[in-house]
């Protein structure tokens, strides 16, 4: 009796111990999980294996055979040692073939056939190899047997059926059965499986063979009509089918496309399809990034100016992702191995933040709120992002220094300045917003900051105030284009007059700086200018104004990574130590884009400006104040040439009486020495030289009229001319 098996149940693949011996329950296994077995049948290792039995047994067939033929079979038992197995003899190996059925007229030949022969033919291949194995030495016997047991254990692992796919019934071809000997399963019926099967199951079994085949030949097709599809050139949109998309609501699976295909176009342009210029090809890729991502047309073109095509997607794709948290620990309180401990035993994922920082921390995942926990009340660490770290690294604050933060809202940098200087020496922490230095004064006592000034003045003139200090950290207002993860409004609501009205404060702010710093300091002098912008003019532009209009030199920053400031930007041309600078962007370094600059002062005193340099650029409102104030100043000189114009007709009438006097020529040489004095003096309302001149006779003739009159003591005009006469010929004779 043998076990009888469910076709309903789910039967575990592969015989037991017992099926081993129950060969009709391993039919009855074919016969339900056909398509199992199908899949299943040669494993890849057991392949190999069976071509490399074939190379074997070939190339030892053809060198052992010969030789073999024509020893006796008595020789070849003495030397095997070896009693051959009665009834079976190189005469009689046929038996152990099995035989065909006969197939009806246009049947196809079944895989499982073909599989059948072909573990038929490597059984025989096995015994001629055993054959031509036993002429050699015993050594060798012993060799090839364990070589065949390791092959044997590895044919089990695979699979167990590989040695049981006769279809006769052979096991491992220790048996012969011949056609009338096939065994009988548990349901009484024979073991040949096509004999058995009704013909709507062999119908079933075609379809199934018929639909595997198509969709084979189906995936081959879709397959080459993608390659020939992907070698097809890409093709530039024309202006009418912009104009149509435009119209409708944009397809942004097809822009996203579009993009990389485009960008793929300009990284290898020699080898474009169509005759479109470069500068076509990147104006309709500046209008889909720009659609695609949400941008104004002034900040696609800043930026496509700063990076190459490639890696302006890269950076517009990192700024669509928000940076990962970072906290700073808080020496002055707890070392940063405690510090993760507390927090991982609150179910914080985190890391060290890298090899650069000894103090930052990443958090890459909580179930508490960061910014609630008994460890941040009570100081232990601040949040902060991982770029803010790099201007006090750079900074490099020592103990027992006078250090100025300029811009020091809300405090993260300040508190780190005062951490590093360990509570020693004194911080001025200033802001221009009284409102932001509340948080400024709330982070400072929670986190033990005992060294710290706060001073609320505009950085623009605290220099006149404060000076002499070794070391000021200024994160000047910028525009912030490196932090767009941060606040997406960036993106569309910059534009050329904000950025030149931050350009024009950073530069006075340096300016600034630089003044309050003491260049005779032995262990300072440095300032550290920074911004969380990655435009040009806010940084390489400040920096190069900087070093002309004071006595500064750059300085290595101290940190080892970062991207090398410009020292050419288009037309611009900077000077060659700005390579000294660092720029960081969020696709590189996965931190917010930010710039740093280290300055060093060698002499307090401030350098004549030239003429050949690079003055101040005015803001807009300036501009506005001193078109008004000209336009003022037009209007007070415009009736003031009007009187001047209006007296000029009664001087000439005044110079026409004077002429009439006698020896009025005469005076005239002692009169233009008073007219050479006139031109020091300045001011519109001023009259001309003849016109004092003319005065100035008037006022002689009425002196000498009225000493005439005192003489004569008669009031009789003609007398008193007369005089007058007699005193001008005395004077003459003088």
């Amino acid at each position: 009796m043998g076990r009888k098996l469910d076709p309903l149940k789910k039967v575990p693949r592969g015989p037991g111990r017992k099926a081993k011996k129950q060969h009709g329950a391993e039919n009855e296994l074919k016969n339900i999980l056909q398509e199992d077995i199908e899949e299943k049948r040669m494993s890849s290792r057991s392949r190999k294996r069976a071509a490399k039995r074939r190379m074997l047994v070939e190339q030892k067939a053809a060198a052992k055979l010969p030789a073999k033929n024509n020893v006796p079979a008595n020789a070849k038992l003495k030397a095997g040692g070896k009693k051959a197995l009665p009834g079976f003899s190189d005469d009689n190996a046929q038996w152990l073939k099995p035989a065909k059925r006969a197939r009806k007229a246009g049947e196809e030949e079944s895989e499982d056939d073909n599989e059948e022969d072909d573990d038929e033919e490597e059984d025989e291949m096995e015994k001629e190899v055993k054959d031509g194995m036993e002429e050699e030495d015993g050594d060798d016997e012993m060799e090839e047997k364990n070589g065949e047991e390791e092959d044997a254990e590895e044919e089990s692992e695979d699979g167990d059926d590989d040695d049981k796919e006769d279809g006769n019934g052979e096991f491992g071809g220790s048996l012969s059965l011949s056609d009338s000997d096939d065994l009988q399963d548990d349901y009484g019926t024979s073991s040949g499986d096509e004999k058995d099967l009704l013909p709507i199951e062999r119908a079933s079994k075609k379809e199934k063979k018929k639909l595997k085949s198509e969709e084979a030949v189906k995936g081959e097709d879709s397959s080459i009509q993608l390659n020939v599809d992907s070698e097809d050139p890409f093709q530039l949109p024309t202006e009418e089918e912009l104009e149509k998309e435009l119209s409708t609501a944009p397809d942004l699976s097809t822009m996203q496309e579009r993009i990389k295909d485009i960008v793929g176009v300009l990284q290898n342009f020699a080898q474009r399809g169509g005759g479109r210029t470069r500068q076509d090809y990147l104006k309709v890729l500046k209008k889909d990034l720009a659609t695609y991502y949400s941008y104004g047309d002034y900040m696609i073109e800043t930026l496509s100016d700063l990076f190459p095509v490639s890696e302006l997607v890269d950076f517009l794709e990192a700024c669509e992702v928000h940076r990962p948290i970072t906290i700073r620990t808080n020496t002055l309180k707890t070392r940063r191995r405690d510090l993760a401990q507390a927090l991982i035993n609150r179910s914080v994922n985190l890391d060290p933040l890298g090899k650069w920082s000894k103090t930052g921390l990443v958090i890459y995942d909580s179930s508490v709120p960061i910014g609630a926990t008994p460890e941040y009340l009570a100081g232990h660490y601040m949040l902060q992002g991982a770029s803010s770290l790099l201007p006090v690294i750079a900074l490099a604050p020592q103990e027992n220094e006078r250090v100025l933060d300029m811009c020091c809202a809300p405090g993260g940098k300040t508190s780190y300045i005062a951490q590093l200087m360990k509570n020693t020496g004194s911080v001025v922490a200033n802001d221009m917003n009284a409102e932001r230095l509340r948080s400024v004064v709330g982070n400072l006592h929670r986190l033990g900051v005992t060294n710290c000034i706060i001073s609320n003045y505009d950085g623009r003139q605290i220099s006149k105030i404060l000076g002499g200090f070794d070391r000021v950290l200024l994160d000047a207002p910028c525009s912030g284009t490196g932090i767009i993860s941060k606040d997406p409004a960036v993106k569309t609501n910059k534009s050329v007059q904000d950025i030149q009205r931050c350009a024009h404060i950073q530069k006075e702010l340096v300016l600034s700086a630089i003044d309050a710093l003491d260049a005779q300091s032995q262990t300072g002098g440095f300032l550290v200018y920074c911004t969380c912008s990655i435009t040009v003019e806010e940084n390489e532009c400040v920096v190069d104004y900087a070093l002309k209009k004071r006595n500064v030199k750059l300085v290595p920053t101290g940190l080892d990574f970062g991207k090398e400031g410009f020292v050419r930007f288009k037309e611009r041309r900077f000077h060659p130590s700005l390579r000294q600078t660092r720029r960081f962007y969020p696709h590189t370094h996965n931190m917010d884009g930010f710039f740093i600059a280290k300055l060093r002062k060698f002499s307090n005193a401030i350098p004549n400006p030239n003429k050949d340099e690079e003055t101040v650029t005015p803001s807009p409102e300036e501009l506005k104040k001193e078109k008004v104030a000209k336009k003022k100043a037009a209007k007070r000189k415009a009736p003031d040439e009007n009187d001047i114009n209006d007296k000029a007709p009664k001087e000439k009438s005044e110079n026409q009486k004077a002429s009439k006097v006698k020896g009025g020529n005469k005076k005239a040489p002692k009169e233009k020495g008073v007219n050479e004095k006139l031109p020091k003096e300045k001011g519109g309302n001023e009259k001309s030289p003849k016109a004092k001149a003319q005065k100035k006779k008037v006022v002689v003739k009425k002196a000498y009229m009225k000493k005439a009159a005192k003489m004569t003591g008669k009031k009789d005009k003609k007398k008193v001319a007369n005089k007058k006469k007699k005193l001008f010929k005395q004077k003459k004779n003088k």
